[in-house]
């Protein structure tokens, strides 16, 4: 897929990248089904999470539902282009993906937990594509903000990976980065499926289950 040549499946460089904007995107206050602050600093004692699984209205969605997850928050990351528009993102050009930061409670929820409902909740074997999705800002990531995360992370895309690979399906594509930027997407992306029930979602699992 192309906009005026230029190919939404390839990473662009930071030269083709949009210049972006000083100011933070204007969000919310409060989480809009959680009523937990949207913006840091977050409850004490949580730790942070960041996953890229394709459309992030539906990702948000499945992590917001899960017990001890305390906030989540869409955006975009990994790319160029600071406090990058939807439009921006869109383009193909800015490199970022489309991100869900959640904060949750290690008492109460495990990062490997998390780490299972990324696996099971999409198709990581696409590349820059999700399902109908098509473009660099649905490609399938974890970002990570420590070694354990990143230890976690890497053991459980070679465990599924052989799984998904058993049932047939191609190498896992998932890329682990050390955490970046993470820019807020605009207030009405924002737990948009709290707010637009029958709204798209676009998430499909391969039907593989992870018990790792």
């Amino acid at each position: 897929m192309a906009l005026f040549g230029f190919s939404r499946t390839r990473m662009p460089s930071p030269d083709e990248a949009p210049p972006g904007r000083a100011d933070a995107m204007p969000v919310p206050d409060r989480h809009a089904v959680l009523g937990t602050p949207l913006l840091p600093p977050f409850p004490p004692g949580s730790e942070l999470a960041m996953f890229g699984m394709g459309c992030f209205w539906g990702a948000e969605k499945l992590f917001w539902t899960r017990p001890g997850v305390l906030v989540t928050a869409v955006g975009y990351g990994g790319g160029f282009t600071p406090n990058a528009t939807y439009q921006e993102v869109c383009s193909g050009r800015t490199g970022h993906n489309e991100l869900v930061l959640v904060a949750f409670d290690p008492k109460a929820v495990s990062y490997e937990s998390l780490l299972r409902l990324f696996w099971q909740g999409h198709d990581p074997t696409q590349g820059m594509r999700q399902g109908n999705d098509i473009g660099t800002q649905y490609r399938s990531g974890l970002y990570v903000f420590s070694p354990e995360q990143r230890a976690a992370a890497e053991e459980t895309r070679q465990a599924y990976g052989h799984r998904l690979a058993a049932e047939g399906y191609g190498p896992v594509t998932t890329e682990i980065l050390d955490a970046p930027d993470f820019y807020y997407a605009e207030a009405y992306h924002q737990q948009y499926l709290a707010k637009n029930p029958g709204g798209y979602c676009g998430l499909g699992g391969t039907g593989v289950r992870f018990a790792g």
